[in-house]
C-alpha cells in the first residue's frame, strides 16, 4: 500500500508538475504588465480554463523559431517552449513524493498534494520576476484552510484545525511587521504567501510553525551568502524570497508529519 501511495503521489506531481511551465510564463510579468496571453510566437494561448492549463509547447499552434543548424548554417525550425520545463515538475514530483512518504494515508495527505504544484508555481515565478501574484497567494490561503478543515472532519487525521487557523494570521502578522519595518526588503506578496504557509504549518502545531518559518530565513540567508561569497551578489542586492519561505514550509511540514 505504501509503494501504491508513493506511485500515485509521484504520478499526481508529475502530471501537475508539467502544467506549471506554462502557467508560470504567463504570470511571470512585471506588477504593471498583465498577464500574458499570447506564446512567445504571439499566438493566443487556447485549452482549458481560458488557456491557463497545458503543455510547456504551444500545442494548437505549433510556436516555432528559426535557429541556424550548423555547419551550413541552415535555416531549421525548432519547438519553442514558454519556459525550461524540467526543474518544475521534477521538484513538483519530489514534493509529493515526501510529502506522501511522510504522512502516509493521513487524510491531509489529500491537501499537501493539491497545495504543492500552487506552491512550487508560486516559487517559480517568484525566482524570475521576484512577484508572488494575487490570484496564487491568496487562493491558496482558502484552499489550505479548506482542505484542512476537511481533514480535521475525517477519521486518523494527525494535526489540529484550531491552531492551522491561527496559524496563518500568526505567520502572515509576523512578515507584516517586517514589512511595515522595511518595506524594501520585504514585498508585500511575501506576507500573502506566509497566510498560507502559516495554516499549513500550524496544523502540526506551534513548534512546527516556528521552526518552517525560521527554516525560510536561513535557507534565504544561507543564498544571499553564497552568492556575496561568490561575487554575484552585494549586501543590498534583492533575491525572491518566496521560493525559501515555501522551502522552510516544507520542510516543517515533513518533519510534523513524521513526528505526528
Amino acid at each position: 500500500m505504501d509503494l501504491v501511495l508513493l506511485a500515485v503521489a509521484a504520478v499526481w506531481g508529475g502530471v501537475t508538475g508539467l502544467l506549471i511551465p506554462r502557467a508560470a510564463y504567463r504570470f511571470a510579468v512585471e506588477p504593471e504588465e498583465p498577464w500574458r496571453t499570447e506564446c512567445p510566437a504571439g499566438h493566443a494561448f487556447t485549452g482549458p480554463l481560458g488557456g491557463w492549463f497545458g503543455p510547456a509547447r504551444c500545442p494548437a499552434c505549433g510556436s516555432r523559431a528559426q535557429t541556424p543548424v550548423p555547419p551550413y548554417g541552415d535555416e531549421a525550425e525548432a519547438p519553442v517552449p514558454y519556459a525550461p520545463g524540467a526543474l518544475a515538475p521534477l521538484v513538483t514530483v519530489l514534493a509529493c513524493t515526501g510529502l506522501a512518504a511522510a504522512t502516509g494515508a493521513r487524510p491531509e495527505l489529500v491537501g499537501w498534494l493539491l497545495l504543492t504544484p500552487v506552491a512550487v508555481l508560486l516559487a517559480t515565478v517568484d525566482r524570475r520576476v521576484h512577484r508572488l501574484p494575487d490570484p496564487l497567494t491568496l487562493p491558496l490561503a482558502a484552499a489550505a484552510v479548506l482542505l484542512l478543515g476537511g481533514a480535521a472532519l475525517l477519521p486518523g487525521h494527525a494535526g489540529s484545525w484550531t491552531s492551522a487557523l491561527l496559524g496563518g494570521p500568526a505567520l502572515g502578522g509576523f512578515y507584516f511587521l517586517l514589512f511595515l519595518i522595511n518595506p524594501d526588503g520585504m514585498g508585500f506578496g511575501d506576507v500573502k504567501l506566509a497566510l498560507a504557509l502559516g495554516v499549513a504549518l500550524g496544523w502540526y502545531g506551534w513548534e512546527l510553525l516556528f521552526l518552517g518559518g525560521f527554516a525560510g530565513f536561513l535557507f534565504g540567508a544561507a543564498y544571499g551568502l553564497g552568492l556575496v561569497l561568490l561575487r554575484r551578489a552585494g549586501r543590498r542586492t534583492g533575491i525572491p524570497f518566496g521560493p525559501f519561505m515555501i522551502a522552510g514550509a516544507l520542510t516543517g511540514i515533513l518533519l510534523g508529519a513524521l513526528a505526528a
